[in-house]
C-alpha cells in the first residue's frame, strides 16, 4: 500500500481546485496566455474537468480541475479523482475549499491513484499529493481502501482460506494486534455450521479471530470470507460464477476498516472474526435438506446450500455474543436481493437501534460513503421459521430475501448489532473508484465510531 504521496518538503506545482461561478474572477488572477488557453478549450470548471495550465515556454506550470456545479457534486462522488492522472511530479492543492472539501478532493486523489497490479504490468499513475495540514488522517483510510480492493480483486486461486488468514495475519503483526485461528476439523464441536459449508471444500475452512486494544469500549466486525462460492450442490450456473471471486467482500471491508482504526491508534478494543471458508462440490460438501445444529444449539434446515454465508456468520456471531460488545457489525456479500433493492451503489444496513442509524447516516454523507437503513421487519419472521427445525436457511417464495437473511443473523447476535448486505464490487469504471473490488461501508462505520461507542 503505497500510496502516491509527496515526500516531505518536495517542491510542488499548484492544483487549482475552481467552481462554474468562480471560472472568471480566477482566470481574471491569471497570466493572460493562461485565461486564453482555457477559453480556447472550451473549459468550464465542469465537475472533475482536468486541465493543464502553460507556462510562457508552454511547459506545464500548473494544473485546474473543475468543482463542478452543485448538481454535478450531488451526481458524482469523488469528480476530481482524474486529478491521479496529472503527469509525474509533486502536486499541491489550491482553491477556496471547505474542511470537508479538501478532505474530499484528497480522497479522491489518493482512490483515484489505485490500481490493481498483481498480474498485469500497467502504467501507474505518478502524480504525488503534498498532503494538506489536517488531512493525514485520510492516509490510512485510503490505505484500508486499497486493502480492500487488493483483496476482492486477488481470484480465488490465490485468495483462499490459507491465503486470507495469511493476509489477516500481515496486518495483525503490522499493528501488533494477536490472532488466533480454528482450523479444519476443530471446528466441527465449537463452529459446526462454518464446519459443513467448508468441509466440501480441500481448502481447509477456518475461523480467524483477532483482537487489538487493551483499553476503551468494544467493537466487534464479523466479516464473511467465503473466498470462493460455487452454490455448493444447489450449483450456480456458470454465469453467477464469474463474481464469486468478491464473497469474501465482507472479510476483506472489515479488515480495511480495522487497519484504518488501528493505524488511527482509536482508543477501542477491536475484535475482528472472519470465517473463513471455500464453498465447493465434493461428496463431503453438506447437502439440500441437511439439519445443522449451530453453535448456540438453534437448528438449521438447509433448503439451499447457496445460502451459506448466513450460516458461517451465525456461528462468528454468536461466539461474538459469548462474550459481549458495545457494538458488533457484520459485513457480508450476502443477498442478491439487496442489489435489486439499492443497486450496487449503496450499501444498505439493518439496526435496531434509531440512535445507531442516525449516526451512520449523518456519517455517510459526510465522508460521500452512501449507506441506506432497511427494516428488520418482525412479521416476516415466520419466513425463517420451517416448522421441522429452529431455523430455514433460505425461504420459499422470493420475496424480502435481504430481510430475511438479517433476521436470521440477528437469531445468532448479541445487542446493539448492525449487520451490511455489501456488493463489494464496482460495476464500471466511476472517478476514484475503478471497475473491480471496492470497500462499501467502511469509511461511514469510521467516521460514525466517536458517536457510536462514546469516543
Amino acid at each position: 500500500m503505497i500510496l502516491p504521496l509527496s515526500p516531505a518538503g518536495a517542491p510542488s506545482r499548484p492544483l487549482f481546485v475552481v467552481r462554474p461561478e468562480a471560472l472568471e474572477a480566477w482566470m481574471s488572477g491569471q497570466p493572460a496566455h493562461v485565461g486564453a488557453w482555457l477559453r480556447g478549450t472550451g473549459f468550464a470548471a465542469a465537475s472533475g474537468d482536468l486541465r493543464l495550465l502553460p507556462g510562457a515556454d508552454g511547459a506545464p506550470t500548473g494544473a485546474v480541475i473543475g468543482h463542478g456545479t452543485a448538481a454535478q457534486r450531488l451526481r458524482t462522488r469523488f469528480a476530481l479523482a482524474p486529478a491521479a492522472r496529472l503527469p509525474e511530479g509533486d502536486w499541491h492543492l489550491e482553491g477556496e475549499l471547505s474542511e470537508a472539501e479538501r478532505d474530499e478532493a484528497v480522497l479522491a486523489f489518493l482512490l483515484g491513484a489505485y490500481r490493481f497490479t498483481r498480474y498485469r504490468d500497467q502504467p501507474t499513475p505518478g502524480a504525488r499529493l503534498k498532503l494538506p495540514e489536517g488531512s493525514e488522517y485520510l492516509v490510512p483510510v485510503a490505505e484500508g481502501e486499497w486493502l480492500t480492493r487488493d483483496l476482492i480483486n486477488t481470484p480465488a486461486s490465490d485468495m483462499g482460506p490459507e491465503e486470507l488468514e495469511a493476509a489477516t495475519a500481515a496486518l495483525a503483526r503490522r499493528h501488533g494486534a494477536m490472532l488466533a485461528v480454528t482450523q479444519g476439523d476443530d471446528l466441527r464441536n465449537g463452529f459446526p455450521m462454518i464446519h459443513a459449508v467448508g468441509h466440501g471444500s480441500e481448502r481447509a475452512p477456518r475461523l480467524l479471530d483477532m483482537r487489538w486494544g487493551s483499553a476503551g469500549p468494544t467493537l466487534t466486525l464479523v466479516g464473511k470470507g467465503v473466498c470462493f462460492d460455487t452454490g455448493g450442490l444447489d450449483i450456480k450456473p456458470s454465469a453467477s460464477m464469474l463474481l464469486m471471486k468478491k464473497d469474501m467482500g465482507g472479510a476483506a471491508t472489515v479488515l480495511g476498516l480495522a487497519h484504518a482504526i488501528m493505524a488511527l491508534k482509536l482508543p477501542i478494543r477491536l475484535r475482528v472474526l472472519i470465517p473463513a471458508v471455500e464453498n465447493a462440490v465434493s461428496g463431503r460438501a453438506f447437502r439440500p435438506k441437511d439439519i445443522l445444529t449451530s453453535r448456540k444449539g438453534l437448528t438449521v434446515e438447509v433448503n439451499n446450500t447457496d445460502a451459506e454465508g448466513r450460516l458461517v456468520l451465525a456461528d462468528a456471531l454468536a461466539y461474538a455474543a459469548e462474550e459481549g460488545a458495545d457494538l458488533t457489525i457484520s459485513m457480508a456479500t450476502l443477498t442478491g436481493a439487496a442489489r435489486v433493492a439499492v443497486g450496487p451503489d449503496l450499501a444498505p444496513y439493518f439496526t435496531d437501534d434509531a440512535g445507531v442509524s442516525s449516526a451512520l447516516d449523518a456519517a455517510a454523507a459526510q465522508v460521500r460513503d452512501p449507506v441506506w437503513r432497511l427494516p428488520f421487519w418482525e412479521p416476516y419472521e415466520a419466513m425463517i421459521e420451517p416448522g421441522i427445525a429452529d431455523l430455514d436457511n433460505a425461504p420459499a417464495g422470493g420475496m424480502a430475501g435481504a430481510i430475511t437473511a438479517a433476521l436470521f443473523l440477528r437469531r445468532f447476535a448479541g445487542d446493539r448489532y448492525v449487520h451490511f448486505d455489501i456488493y463489494g464490487h464496482q460495476p464500471a469504471d466511476a472517478p476514484g473508484r475503478p471497475k473491480g473490488g471496492v470497500g462499501q461501508g467502511a469509511r461511514a462505520i469510521l467516521q460514525a465510531l466517536p458517536d457510536l461507542l462514546g469516543i
